[in-house]
């Protein structure tokens, strides 16, 4: 039986940087909304073209389309020992689109990883992240304010619905990336 975790955080809470060591220790396949997407433009899909103008809107993108991505991830994935999901769920539908997913094959969510972070830190962080990598989305004062109400107002209510599973864990995320690091692996050995 595969596991699946669901990295929970604000944009810029550091969920990619925190992903590639939990990926290397714990043997998982990293499921990015945002890389899956990335790539998608990149190639100049027509679904690219499509999420790339709602991306830079600060916008999500239609849920069908993210369910259909992961999904196929699964499928081509089989012999991994779970899934790290960062970016996915995004809101109480996708949760139960995706527990309806996980039940198709006998399986569910293993546990919810949320890195807290306060919105000033998120701001520092992404203008940060857009000198560094370059991206145009993490540039725009407005796109970045849009990003973090819609990630308070959409996905901050699933929260509630993992505590009430009681497989939601908080991990502060303020600190150097060792000490973030060190206090993310610490839960995931709980698993």
């Amino acid at each position: 039986m595969q596991k699946y975790f669901i990295m929970f955080g604000p944009p810029g809470a550091g969920k990619g940087t925190h992903a590639a060591p939990m990926v290397k220790r714990y043997h998982l396949k990293h499921i990015s909304t945002g890389e899956l997407l990335r790539s998608e433009i990149a190639a100049g899909t027509e679904l690219g073209k499509q999420a790339k103008a709602l991306i830079e809107k600060g916008e999500l993108v239609p849920d069908e389309v993210v369910e259909g991505m992961i999904a196929g991830v699964f499928a081509a994935n089989p012999d991994v020992k779970g899934f790290l999901l960062d970016g996915f769920p995004r809101t109480v539908q996708q949760a139960i689109d995706l527990d309806e997913m996980l039940e198709s094959r006998d399986e569910y969510v293993t546990g919810v990883i949320s890195l807290m972070i306060p919105d000033e830190v998120i701001k520092e962080r992404i203008k940060g992240r857009a000198l560094i990598e370059g991206r145009a989305d993490d540039a725009n004062d407005e796109t970045i304010a849009n990003r973090i109400r819609t990630y308070h107002a959409k996905t901050e209510p699933l929260i509630e619905v993992y505590k009430q599973k009681g497989i939601y864990h908080e991990v502060d995320a303020v600190g150097t990336i060792p000490e973030v690091e060190a206090r993310v692996m610490a839960l995931m050995d709980t698993f």
